[in-house]
């Protein structure tokens, strides 16, 4: 069994802070780790492979640094690794990422694609399914639990107020929920193999088949217009009245700001 983990290195987002006059991230000098999402579907991948065999290859999209997640991910246990990485990639959006990390699976065998629900930096939950969609094949979202039945997956999947459990034919796509599990830790021994005995390749986009008109910047159908902080509300109001009076008050209060 081939499965395909995408993982994404972001920004620590408890230290991150916005430039206020671009509006973007400052990244500079904010630690980088691995998603938590994608973290929790690699080692879905791993506990995949511990019980019933499999080839586990994390593939990232980003500059060189990227290099670091993906060599944390061998040491976690992955058995390959590949970096997308060019500059005619950059400054893509959820379209062009996953148009170009699509364009690179087709080069893998695959039974099985694992990616995170979606990313801290970005929050858009777009790329997992647009990728499904590039390729083909089904999706299957918001994974708490993954079980493998002969040719298929079974997902235990979150809901609002209720799970759902999805059974699909591989190969497929799940996106994973940092909730699904507790990722482990490196080993020693993966840390030193990861640096030392394993190679983290790097594809260009001489290495994959890809329109560019869909990647990077020229390949935005989409433009971040404006980027800010969560503003804070004011303090409610707290008032003990019977059911008689509460009801006339909130009947009041929804008149004055005209809902009612």
């Amino acid at each position: 069994m081939n499965i395909v983990v995408c993982i994404k290195q972001v920004p620590n987002t408890n230290e991150v802070k916005l430039d206020p006059v671009t509006g973007t991230l400052i990244r500079e000098g904010v630690p980088s780790i691995i998603n938590p999402d994608d973290k929790a579907g690699l080692e879905a991948a791993l506990r995949l492979k511990d019980s019933i065999g499999a080839h586990v290859t994390v593939l990232s999209m980003g500059p060189a640094q990227a290099d670091a997640a993906l060599r944390e991910a061998l040491a976690m246990g992955a058995d390959e690794a590949i970096l997308v990485s060019d500059r005619a990639f950059g400054g893509a959006d959820t379209w062009a990422t996953s148009t170009t990390i699509a364009a690179a699976i087709k080069n893998l065998d695959y039974d099985l694609i694992i990616t995170g629900r979606q990313a801290i930096d970005g929050d858009t939950a777009q790329v997992g399914p647009q990728i499904s969609e590039h390729l083909g094949i089904p999706n299957i979202s918001y994974a708490e639990d993954i079980q493998v039945e002969g040719d298929s997956v079974i997902v235990k999947r979150q809901y609002e107020d209720r799970y759902h459990t999805v059974k699909a034919k591989m190969p497929c796509l799940i996106t994973a929920l940092s909730e699904m599990n507790k990722p482990r830790y490196m080993t020693p021994g993966g840390i030193f193999d990861a640096y030392r005995e394993k190679e983290v390749k790097v594809w260009g986009l001489k290495d994959i088949t890809v329109d560019q008109a869909n990647i990077g910047l020229k390949g935005l159908p989409t433009r971040v217009f404006q980027t800010f902080t969560k503003s804070l509300k004011a303090a409610g109001t707290v008032v003990q009245l019977d059911p008689e009076e509460s009801a006339n008050y909130m009947i009041e209060k929804l008149k004055e700001k005209f809902i009612i």
